[in-house]
């Protein structure tokens, strides 16, 4: 027995080494499945802007609609922690392929529903709850899909090149806003006003039930493999309970939700808020804006993409904290900018973007080791709900009223905010790990 042992352990060996998770493949799961759902999200954000104010809220004036719109804009990011612990029930009963199938037929269903809803000239008031509870249901269902790969990638990618893996997940928000901008530009300027109005602006919600089947086949081949299931095990990539980890983990859950507050505070300033404020106030032509976002776009990919590189060279927590620093300098100066001609306008837009690609590329995850391998899957799943809770769900409709009553200097003062949340989470982050360092 005992001479046959080390034959046995070499054979198990090579059997693990060749099925071994490449992080290449996770990324591609990650990428597909982020780019959907923020796809999703950006098609609903650029409807609240440019549609819902007209068609759901047409008895108040063009300003109180859009406020109306932003308002239910922001309720899929106060389901969206309640998504994720119910998708936890589901995974412990029925494993994660169930929970990710339903979360994205649910996501898919929501969104394709609100592209069949008729608007209030048809329902009434009815339009408009029927429009509150398909936004409720996104939520949940964003906050259902999650599916531990961007902890597996961090896991799993070389340690000098954690910072460019990092990233790649973040590329999913600027191809889901460039997709989502480019079909409503699209549209805009091919349909006459009317047609837009009347039916144009739903193909964007078809478009997004399309996207999710693909996402959902995409994702699923990765995370219902044998291999992956087996390394989500050895990684202890699983559910906890929320009891338990708030009793743990809490003030971990605490700065993992304000680290990221800088890139998301910035996140709908820049892509949402300018369309309701060239709508409103500025005149500034919708799809020639709506142009230079998509060229943001591209920048904010490019940003990204140069993010991995800079935390590769000086490390993820202090680039995190530079461009929280490049963010507060940015604030300064954005109000002039937007209360300037359309040069100055642009220029808001495309500065903006690029500091959003910068940022975001290193905001997620940056200080999930914190929550240990136990508590990391759920830990790093609340910590993100709750930074888009706090960061990004009320900010089009907090800055849009705070510019029109006092200003646009109210717009400095919000990214300022966000940018000092960031300082603040991971200075405490810091002075945390010295102290553990030290015991």
């Amino acid at each position: 027995m005992s001479a046959q042992f080390p034959t046995a352990t070499a054979h198990d060996h090579g059997r693990k080494a060749s099925h071994e998770v490449a992080p290449g493949e996770i990324a591609v799961g990650v990428v597909i499945g982020r780019a959907s759902e923020n796809f999703d999200f950006f098609v609903f954000g650029i409807a609240s802007a440019l549609v819902f104010p007209r068609v759901f809220f047409p008895f108040v004036d063009a300003f109180t609609g859009a406020l109306y719109a932003f308002a239910v804009f922001a309720l899929a990011f106060l389901t969206r922690p309640l998504g994720t612990w119910l998708s936890m029930q589901v995974q412990r009963r029925w494993g994660r392929g169930v929970k990710l199938t339903v979360a994205l037929f649910l996501l898919g269903t929501a969104t394709a529903g609100i592209a069949f809803l008729p608007g209030y000239a048809s329902l009434g008031s009815t339009a408009i709850v029927l429009l509150v509870l398909l936004r409720l249901l996104q939520g949940m269902a964003v906050g259902g899909s999650w599916d531990g790969l961007p902890s597996l990638l961090a896991i799993n990618a070389p340690k000098h090149r954690r910072g460019w893996y990092a990233m790649l997940g973040q590329l999913g928000a600027p191809v889901g806003f460039i997709v989502a901008a480019a079909l409503f530009a699209y549209l805009m300027a091919s349909l006459s006003e009317q047609d837009f109005y009347d039916w144009g602006w739903r193909y964007p919600f078809y478009a997004a039930f399309a996207l999710n089947v693909v996402a959902l086949f995409a994702r699923l081949r990765l995370v219902v493999t044998e291999e992956y299931e087996r390394e989500m095990d050895a990684r202890e990539l699983e559910p906890v309970s929320l009891r338990e980890l708030l009793a743990v983990k809490g003030r971990h859950v605490v700065i993992g939700a304000f680290a990221p507050l800088a890139s998301y505070a910035l996140f709908h300033i820049v892509t949402i808020f300018p369309l309701s404020w060239a709508l409103l106030f500025s005149g500034q032509p919708l799809v020639k804006l709506l142009g230079i976002q998509i060229l943001g776009g591209f920048l904010a990919i490019a940003g990204v993409l140069f993010s991995g590189l800079l935390a590769d060279r000086f490390g993820r927590i202090p680039t995190l904290g530079g461009l929280a620093l490049a963010i507060a300098m940015f604030s300064g100066f954005s109000p002039t900018l937007l209360a300037g001609g359309e040069l100055a306008q642009q220029a808001f837009i495309l500065l903006g973007f690029l500091l959003l690609g910068l940022s975001y590329g290193q905001a997620s995850g940056a200080v999930t080791r914190n929550f240990g391998a136990r508590y990391r899957y759920t830990g790093a799943a609340l910590s993100t709900d709750l930074a888009w809770l706090i960061g990004a769900a009320f900010a089009p409709l907090l800055v849009l009223w705070a510019c029109a009553r006092f200003g646009l200097a109210f717009l400095g003062v919000y990214l300022l905010s966000g940018a000092i949340s960031t300082f603040v989470a991971l200075l405490i982050h810091h002075r945390i790990r010295q102290a553990s360092a030290a015991n």
